[in-house]
């Protein structure tokens, strides 16, 4: 009863705030909603299907609806009730501008609310009540307080309580797990059937352990999932919070064999990690997937403004030292990101003589390495005390994010000297990297992953890794960057060995920001009207079902 009246006041206030827009404006090159949605580029997803068997096919059909229901449960993490929200707005594109951000807040622009009547987003989005200081939230006797899968609400007296997902979304829950039931009826592949069922109970229950290790035994299927409540970048207040998103993939087995070998070499990379052994004494899982995939849809938290290209799961650091990671390469949109405009930024800011190093390789390696990063390093403050996600809070992600970035760089290097990486020579790798520095940050400076990148890019001006010149053209110094590369590596997994949250806090806050030479080159990047990021043409009908 308490969530619905909640719901019920949400949706009062979105209908009385959009009530306060202007008058419908007239659809003109004028538009200012235009000039947004030039920021995206539609990208139809679509997947060769014909191999899957006509009981695959049908449990696809029930995958997108579970997958459809993780969407409308995200809306309400993110915002409130979705469609009061989108009525109310009458300008037909501000309505899908709205719905590529999932709210009236530009993720890409620093979460500048692009409606009028909507002031800035809460920092903790909907996950706490909006009148919550942190004061309050830290003195909150509740062992379930910094639980991923609780929402922290008032009771009847105004005093902070927990209220478990399942229960906060019950009727959401209860229909997307009996369409898993469903589904695994008709998997076909035994492992994928039992992840499916686990699945159901883990969002009942909130007890996703038991339903992660099944996934991680998930290796021969033709399609694959990923449901549920998983990352914590929208709980931007302490980063404690996961939100509810969905994947849905149709595994590409010529690109997979590709990978499948470099799994086997984890456990030996980790000891070679640029930093004292106390940082690394952790041992990552050996029996990680390295896969391609198509992806056929995104939903919720995923498909929020800048798309994911690569997955790697699950989160919890338990299952990552017991079995490692799945790192699972998204192709499709991974292909149209590097196409329509990572070749064009390198038009516009990369060196000429350096261009031939961007490659669609470079990028997939140097994408597939960043995933595998996040499996390694250190996942507990070596005073034991807790993890690090815990203790650097919100710091964590963008933290992370950087490690995964420049550790994943010190990977490919490290297979490449070993004979191990031939895909590339590293200078592709190194050149794709730094245009990859122009795509990133542009998803937002105030982002996880734009921090991650401004953090990297101003380490390596620092370094010397790179020069500008007179004409805006960058170039690097291949040696001096893999230095650089190396160097940054061992600081950041120091970092969260220390568990240091103001340590990590303060050199996020003088280092992972925008300054004024790289902004006028990204402003250089939109009048040349390349786009920011890229969504989606996508359903059941995309793939003929």
């Amino acid at each position: 009863m308490v969530m619905k009246k909640l719901s019920f006041i949400l949706a009062m206030f979105v209908m009385l705030a959009a009530c306060e827009q202007t008058p419908k404006q007239t659809q003109t090159q004028e538009d200012p909603m235009e000039t947004l949605l030039n920021k995206y580029v539609e990208v139809p997803l679509t997947a060769d299907v014909s191999h899957l068997s006509t009981d695959e096919k049908e449990m696809l059909k029930l995958l997108f609806e579970a997958a459809a229901i993780m969407d409308d449960i995200f809306w309400m993490q993110n915002l409130g009730e979705k469609a009061p929200f989108l009525d109310a707005i009458e300008n037909a594109r501000a309505r899908e501008f709205a719905t590529i951000n999932y709210g009236p807040w530009d993720e890409l622009d620093n979460q500048k609310p692009f409606l009028e009547g909507f002031s800035e987003k809460p920092a903790g989005a909907q996950f706490y009540p909006l009148d919550m200081t942190v004061e309050e939230f830290e003195a909150f006797d509740n062992p379930d307080k910094t639980s991923l899968y609780t929402l922290i609400r008032r009771d009847e007296n105004g005093a902070l309580k927990t209220v478990w997902y399942h229960e906060a979304y019950a009727n959401e829950i209860s229909r997307a797990a009996d369409l898993l039931d469903k589904a695994a009826e008709l998997a076909g592949d035994k492992a994928f059937a039992d992840y499916l069922k686990l699945r159901a109970t883990a969002l009942r229950t909130d007890d996703y352990f038991e339903s992660d290790m099944a996934w991680m035994d998930v290796r021969d299927n033709n399609v694959d999932l990923v449901i549920g409540p998983i990352e914590n970048y929208t709980d931007a207040l302490f980063g404690y919070k996961a939100a509810h998103e969905a994947f849905i993939l149709i595994k590409d087995k010529v690109w997979s064999d590709r990978l499948s070998h470099y799994a086997a070499f984890l456990p030996d990379l980790q000891t070679q990690l640029p930093v004292d052994q106390k940082y690394k004494n952790e041992v990552p899982g050996s029996d990680a997937d390295l896969n391609a995939y198509d992806v056929v849809y995104y939903a919720g938290d995923c498909n929020m403004a800048g798309k994911t290209i690569a997955i790697n799961l699950p989160n919890d650091e338990q299952v990552q030292l017991e079995k490692g990671t799945r790192k699972l390469q998204l192709k499709n949109s991974m292909r149209a990101k590097f196409d329509q405009i990572l070749m064009p930024i390198s038009n516009v800011l990369i060196a000429p003589e350096l261009r031939q190093h961007i490659k669609f390789d470079a990028f997939f390696s140097n994408t597939m390495f960043h995933e595998v990063a996040h499996g390694m390093g250190i996942k507990n403050t070596i005073d034991g005390k807790s993890t690090v996600r815990k203790a650097l809070k919100e710091q964590y992600s963008p933290i992370e994010e950087a490690k995964a970035d420049i550790l994943g760089l010190y990977l490919v290097t490290k297979l490449h000297q070993m004979g191990e990486y031939t895909d590339t020579e590293l200078m592709d790798n190194y050149v794709t990297f730094m245009a990859g520095f122009f795509r990133s940050v542009r998803f937002g400076a105030a982002s996880a992953h734009g921090k991650a990148n401004m953090l990297t890019f101003n380490f390596f001006r620092e370094e010397g890794a790179f020069m500008r010149n007179e004409e805006g053209f960058y170039a690097i110094d291949l040696e001096k960057m893999m230095a650089a590369a190396e160097k940054l590596t061992g600081m950041i997994l120091k970092a969260q060995g220390d568990g240091n949250y103001e340590t990590v806090k303060s050199w996020i806050a003088n280092e992972g920001v925008v300054k004024p030479e790289l902004q006028a080159d990204l402003d250089r990047l939109t009048e040349a009207n390349i786009p920011v990021d890229i969504f989606f043409k996508m359903g059941p009908e995309m793939l003929g079902l």
